[in-house]
């Protein structure tokens, strides 16, 4: 049996002066494909051989059968070879045009006309006008790259920033590092732990020290500057 011309997705970049941006994406769609493929890349021409491996799904009687595919391409200028990766999906390839220009290829192949088996991957394409927006997105390609920031280097949870000073409400003297020197980082258990590691009991008798709820500058502080240091402030609760 001939082997199979797998699918192949293409898209492009074009640039003058950054050959990392002068380059083709291209995607062979060849599902379980064997590690020992060989692709190839000669001036213009591209040259592909693989076998995929048989698989059989559990439960049921559906399995996707072992094929031997193959292509022979003239692409429609040079390119070399910046870098590939395989998936369970098949290979992606970046290739970099060796002519920097700023236009488009017109097409992937030399020859003019249609081939089935090879069609615009729409999910990397996009218009020639329209390059330097979709840049950022260029890095990935499926092959790592890009992601969430390191929330290691963000400092961690515990060091969000603002539990430290949150300046001044009324009456309280700045839960920072106002209220008479309470620790509101400790109250908290060590930052934003969540609330299990939250000491009730602690936090008022912290409150109480701090004069929240008595002396002068406390929540129920006299009018006038009158001494109040008589009011102890609420009673602490018991510890469950």
């Amino acid at each position: 049996m001939a082997p199979t011309h797998p699918e192949l997705l293409w898209a492009q970049r074009s640039s003058e002066t950054d050959p990392e941006r002068n380059i083709i994406y291209l995607t062979i769609n060849a599902p379980e494909l064997d590690p020992s493929y060989t692709l190839s890349v000669d001036g213009n021409k591209l040259k592909f051989e693989g076998k995929s491996r048989e698989v059989a799904s559990k439960g049921t009687a559906t399995t996707l059968d072992a094929k031997d595919y193959a292509f022979d391409l003239e692409l429609f200028d040079e390119v070399e070879e910046a870098r590939r990766g395989l998936t369970g999906k098949g290979v992606q390839v970046v290739l970099k045009k060796k002519k920097a220009q700023e236009e488009y290829w017109p097409r992937l192949l030399k020859e003019k006309g249609k081939n089935s088996r090879i069609q615009t991957d729409w999910s990397k394409w996009v218009d020639e006008d329209e390059q330097d927006e979709a840049a950022a997105a260029d890095d990935d390609f499926g092959m790592g790259g890009g992601g969430m920031p390191d929330m290691g280097a963000m400092g961690g949870m515990g060091g969000m920033g603002g539990m430290g000073g949150m300046g001044g409400m009324p009456g309280m003297g700045g839960m920072g590092g106002g209220a008479g020197g309470m620790d509101f980082a400790s109250m908290m258990g060590g930052g934003a732990g969540g609330a299990g590691g939250m000491d009730f009991a602690k936090m008022m008798e912290q409150i109480k020290a701090a004069g929240i709820g008595g002396g002068e500058e406390g929540l129920g502080g006299a009018e006038g500057g009158e001494d109040s240091s008589d009011d102890e402030g609420p009673p602490p609760l018991e510890e469950a």
